[in-house]
């Protein structure tokens, strides 16, 4: 089979591996059929996040079932499913509490496609055929009628939009919603603020210096608004930071309103000085970290085929699969490989 791995800064190649295959009745066999990038996946390509390859690149994708263990009864040969980005086993106290990120199972952060960090054993997307382990608890069917290069990213960037925004507006109906957005995580912010959006905040608020990325937000129904992530646009009982950065991670905790809250779901790799003082006066909750991916997906895919969201505006480039290394290098805010 064919996969794509990832040397290193601007380089990536197809190479012949052997094809995976069950050995443990748990599991299920998988051909990706729609991935797509994650926000880091370009600062890994460009040298700015330090992952070094070489690696099977990929970990966003909805995929085809090709074959199933003895054990698996929630899918079977032909269906279409996302494949969350982490591995869980579903059975361990951190899963059981939907903490699959930190899954006991397997070894800290293990994942598909981000090399020594998500541990090299699982391979990566961008390939004719993947084993996935636990497949009862990981993968999760498509819904009939929901286009897979819509929801390629709901493996990932999806998700992790969605945990910025839905838990705090389920306790806060209508709730106000602020993203500060910019290069760091640019399809997340997107993906937070239509979110907001198709879970009811009574505005919500993009802010970005971007045009193409301010509207693809008017396009989602946020109130897109021109600026650098540091300018006033008032308080918000929800801010997201996807900018990047010091200064917007500590302008979007000046932005949250008393007793709100802020989200980062950047990659800070500094430490930051956190205007403490005023996040105990105002009690703020501040949160940050890896996303729990696999729970937020089924939530997203009711969304997606109830027509209340619609990720496919994100995504800036549906390119077929053997085109998939060229248009990786030219980083476009989101792409989707099809086949």
């Amino acid at each position: 089979m064919k996969r794509l791995m990832l040397d290193g800064p601007n380089a990536l190649h197809w190479e012949d591996a052997e094809e995976p295959t069950l050995d443990a009745p748990d599991q299920a066999l998988v051909r990706p059929n729609a991935v797509a990038t994650c926000d880091i996946d370009p600062a890994i390509l460009q040298g700015r996040f330090p992952l070094a390859g070489p690696y099977p690149f990929g970990h966003e994708g909805v995929a085809e079932v090709v074959a199933v263990g003895d054990e698996v009864t929630t899918v079977r040969p032909g269906d279409a499913v996302v494949v969350p980005f982490q591995i869980s086993c579903g059975a361990c106290d951190s899963c059981r509490r939907g903490h699959t990120g930190g899954c006991t199972a397997h070894p800290f952060m293990s994942s598909f496609g981000l090399g020594r960090m998500g541990g090299l054993t699982w391979g990566g997307l961008w390939s004719d055929l993947v084993r996935i382990p636990h497949a009862d608890a990981m993968l999760v069917p498509l819904p009939v009628g929901v286009n897979p290069a819509a929801v390629a990213s709901a493996s990932d960037n999806i998700a992790d939009a969605y945990r910025s925004v839905a838990p705090q507006l389920a306790g806060r109906a209508g709730a106000e919603v602020l993203v500060l957005s910019g290069p760091s995580a640019p399809s997340i912010g997107l993906y937070a603020a239509g979110l907001a959006v198709a879970l009811g905040s009574a505005r919500a608020v993009y802010l970005d210096t971007d045009p193409e990325r301010l509207a693809i937000a008017a396009k989602l129904g946020a109130e897109a608004i021109e600026g650098k992530p540091t300018e006033r646009v008032g308080r918000f009982p929800v801010t997201v930071e996807a900018a990047g950065g010091s200064k917007a991670l500590v302008a979007a905790i000046r932005a949250t309103a008393n007793d709100g809250f802020c989200t980062s779901v950047s990659v800070q790799t500094q430490d930051i000085a956190l205007p403490m003082l005023e996040m105990y006066s105002r009690c703020c909750t501040f949160h940050t970290g890896r996303a729990h991916a696999r729970p937020s997906i089924p939530h997203i895919l009711d969304l997606v085929a109830a027509g209340r969201f619609d990720p496919s505006l994100v995504t800036t480039r549906t390119v077929a699969w053997e085109d998939s290394i060229d248009a990786l290098l030219e980083a476009p805010v989101k792409l989707v490989a099809t086949r």
